[in-house]
């Protein structure tokens, strides 16, 4: 008994008699029309005509998204048998997985970065529509757009309160907007002789340190708007600044090819790192969660217990290597190879045992920092993967004070953080597009 009615086999038979005949397959359109008993005149109006091919990738399609269904229920039904201590255990373990839980779409360029609200479920989105837009990434929703810049808008930043955030572009300045009073652009910096290319707070949020392609890294007071310092050395386009967790050390990098560290106070260099061989795109430090997983990975004994801040930093560079360095000795710990392409940012792990990384190669890598191995590959994005980010939020009820804390610019952990904690990865890429990734 056929499971079609007799109107769809009439359809299904004009359907591939339309086939037939767009590829010239005379002897067996003439063959079905007369087994079918079916009267069929081509028509390129008619609605046939190339409705098997579109019913045929719209099937692919659906299952592709049936997969997908049905890999993410398996992992929730594995989740949901796991004990609580072993479910909690496996959130604090968690890294991004496909698919997204929201793609959020609306600027008009590539995506250059993405930073989370140290509080609430914000993020901030920066492009080189010259737009800084500012999203809900619990829901998805879009909330607003920041206009001021008249460039490429190259990095964002919050400080760690959450009220201010730091902007900067290709047109020269720096911009401060505050979140308390709508997102108004509240302060603009000028300083910098060409495109600002990286923006960050320092810890206590009094100066904001920043990176061009004049070459230089400068340093302001937030509150009078003056440059404070001016720190030279590189030869050639700075591409990132990063202070260490307690402000004591900067990392910067280059294309000149080295990673530096510099005394923010003095402007004096302390150390420089060689080892890539292309253009050196990022660089982030280590939290000290991370410190026995990279020396394990080292080979350094385990009886050195330091707990100073940005001893171990990674870089990811244009010659799509990612590595591991010693910050006082300027040593080079450990090469991580596997991207095909650019790596443009990177992001520490909370629990220290992981970083991750995004690509030109249009992935998200997961590398297990204590042996180096690349364990998880995800195919995030259609285009260049230009950044991540990684937020930890308190889940519902997981605050009895209502105290919310997330991972400094370095990805270090805070103590004061509760245990019941939501993880949140957003990525930026060229497609125009941000993703949500959530367990």
């Amino acid at each position: 008994m056929s499971l079609l009615s007799e109107r769809q086999r009439e359809d299904l038979h004009k359907s591939m008699l339309d086939y037939l005949h767009a590829n010239n397959f005379t002897t067996a359109f003439n063959a079905l029309k007369a087994d079918a008993g079916t009267e069929y005149t081509p028509d390129p109006k008619a609605k046939y005509t190339g409705l098997l091919e579109k019913k045929w990738t719209s099937v692919i399609r659906l299952q592709k998204k049936i997969m997908d269904l049905e890999n993410r229920n398996a992992a929730l039904q594995e989740e949901l048998s796991l004990s609580p201590a072993k479910r909690a255990a496996s959130q604090s373990d968690w890294v991004p997985r496909a698919p997204a839980a929201h793609v959020l779409t609306g600027h008009r360029a590539p995506l250059t970065r993405v930073a989370f609200h140290p509080q609430y479920s914000i993020l901030a989105s920066a492009s080189e529509d010259a737009t800084v837009k500012i999203w809900d990434w619990e829901t998805g929703e879009f909330e607003r757009t920041l206009k001021g810049h008249t460039k490429a808008v190259n990095d964002v930043d919050f400080d760690h309160k959450g009220h201010l955030l730091v902007t900067c572009s290709s047109d020269l300045f720096i911009k401060i907007w505050d979140s308390q009073s709508e997102w108004k652009n509240t302060k603009t910096f000028p300083g910098h002789e060409h495109s600002v290319s990286s923006v960050r707070f320092m810890p206590g949020d009094q100066f904001i340190i920043s990176a061009s392609r004049d070459r230089t890294i400068r340093m302001f007071d937030v509150a009078s708007t003056h440059q404070v310092r001016t720190i030279s050395g590189h030869s050639e386009w700075v591409r990132c600044v990063t202070p260490a967790s307690d402000g004591k050390i900067v990392a910067s990098c280059s294309k000149d090819q080295t990673v530096r560290i510099w005394d923010p106070l003095t402007g004096e260099a302390k150390t420089e790192l060689r080892g890539h061989e292309n253009d050196v795109e990022v660089v982030v430090f280590a939290p000290i969660a991370a410190y026995a997983a990279i020396r394990e990975l080292a080979g350094i004994p385990n009886t050195d217990r330091t707990k100073r801040h940005g001893l171990f930093l990674a870089s990811g560079a244009r010659d799509k290597t990612i590595k591991i360095w010693d910050t006082q000795t300027g040593q080079l710990l450990r090469n991580l190879p596997g991207h095909d392409n650019w790596v443009r940012a990177l992001a520490f792990h909370p629990s220290g045992k992981y970083l991750l990384s995004s690509s030109d190669d249009k992935t998200i890598r997961v590398w297990e920092l204590s042996t180096g191995r690349c364990m998880k590959t995800v195919e995030a994005h259609g285009h260049f993967v230009a950044t991540l980010a990684w937020g930890r939020q308190p889940a519902a009820g997981g605050s009895a004070n209502g105290e919310k804390k997330v991972n400094g610019v370095d990805g270090a952990a805070d103590s004061t953080e509760p245990e019941k904690v939501v993880n949140v990865v957003a990525t930026g890429s060229v497609d125009q597009t941000i993703k949500i990734w959530l367990p």
